[in-house]
């Protein structure tokens, strides 16, 4: 069991037959009335994410993630085909399953797919990957006020944005966690 008052970020709980980690929270102690923690938390299996206040002194079933490397092998229709590194077992998954992750993932890459109780909700890809471009708008020069960015697609589908010197070809680092570029790659 967890108290709301024990709340951290990364935290998963389980309320109402639901699976929830804190995204944010605060803990609050106004001048008058009793303190409250103030949360923020996604559904692990919806993704569907709530603010609400707590009573510090509430508890909760503390959920346990299961957290399994596995390499993402091909995909057939709306199947992607994983394989767990310590089995060799291989296992297909839908493309909603893997949610927003699947514009990240190429062929062979290591990534962790995570599940509840056997039910498997959802697959995080490494923090930073390499992609190549595939597709990019040449920069034009001039068009440097501040920060110019252009929109480029890499090899997987996405599309992020990356600074005007970036070319077609290239190789570029993404943050997964938020889509972006950090840095080109030397290859």
């Amino acid at each position: 069991m967890i108290s709301a008052g024990d709340f951290r970020n990364g935290v998963t709980f389980e309320m109402d037959s639901q699976v929830y980690q804190v995204i944010e929270f605060q803990h609050v102690k106004p001048g008058k009335g009793a303190a409250f923690v103030r949360t923020k938390y996604r559904n692990v299996k919806t993704g569907g994410v709530v603010e609400r206040s707590f009573n510090p002194s509430d508890k909760f079933e503390q959920a346990q993630l299961e957290r399994r490397d596995m390499n993402y092998l091909y995909n057939d229709g709306d199947l992607y085909y994983f394989m767990d590194v310590d089995t060799y077992d291989q296992v297909p998954f839908s493309g909603q399953a893997i949610g927003d992750a699947l514009k990240f993932l190429k062929e062979n890459m290591v990534c962790k797919v995570v599940s509840y109780k056997g039910e498997v909700f959802g697959i995080e890809p490494p923090i930073f990957v390499e992609l190549e471009i595939t597709d990019c708008d040449p920069g034009v020069k001039g068009d440097t006020a501040q920060n110019a960015t252009k929109s480029a697609t890499v090899e997987t589908g996405a599309t992020i944005k990356v600074p005007l010197f970036v070319n077609q070809g290239d190789v570029v680092r993404i943050d997964t966690r938020t889509g972006e570029y950090m840095e080109r790659v030397k290859v």
